[in-house]
């Protein structure tokens, strides 16, 4: 997977906690939280807390990077990243594109997945994934997810991804 964190240098972490909107709970769309996007740019910048008047503490360098929203204020979203790290973005930089991740918590081991022809066990094998590679979904049963990586379509469990609730069912 190809994601870079780019820290923000001087960031204190104390005023990053106190601005981190802990409290803000306008919701700006009105849609369900918590829920799953994606990034809509290569560059997008997440702040300490909801306006541009905030620092930046991360730049993600990956378009179509599932994240979660956590939290709304006016136009900005609280988002939590596959990692676990949280900050706000501008809601016209996020996509209600579907997107996950295959088994980010098992990067860096030597395991790959496999994407399926069919939803079931023991299926065809379609492509080998490593843990990590982001695909678009194309729909989830509440039990697998039809997934497009790298222009391999396949089926994976649904407990395999992140950016999926589990349970969730969604039709492109």
């Amino acid at each position: 997977m190809v994601l870079a964190l780019v820290p923000a240098a001087g960031i204190d972490p104390a005023a990053a906690q106190g601005a981190s909107g802990q409290g803000a709970s306008t919701r700006g769309s009105g849609l369900p939280l918590p829920r799953f996007v994606s990034l809509k740019s290569g560059r997008v910048n997440s702040r300490i807390g909801p306006g541009v008047n905030y620092p930046v503490d991360w730049m993600y360098m990956k378009a179509g990077l599932p994240m979660e929203i956590i939290q709304e204020y006016d136009n900005w979203r609280r988002v939590r990243d596959p990692d676990g790290s949280e900050g706000w973005i501008n809601q016209s930089l996020l996509s209600g594109k579907r997107t996950a991740i295959a088994a980010p918590w098992q990067r860096g081991k030597s395991a790959t997945i496999d994407l399926l022809a069919e939803p079931r066990e023991g299926g065809r094998k379609v492509a080998a994934l490593e843990p990590g590679v982001i695909g678009t979904i194309k729909q989830c049963t509440g039990e697998w997810c039809q997934m497009t990586f790298g222009g391999h379509a396949g089926w994976l469990k649904q407990t395999l991804v992140w950016g999926a609730y589990p349970g969730e069912t969604i039709k492109d």
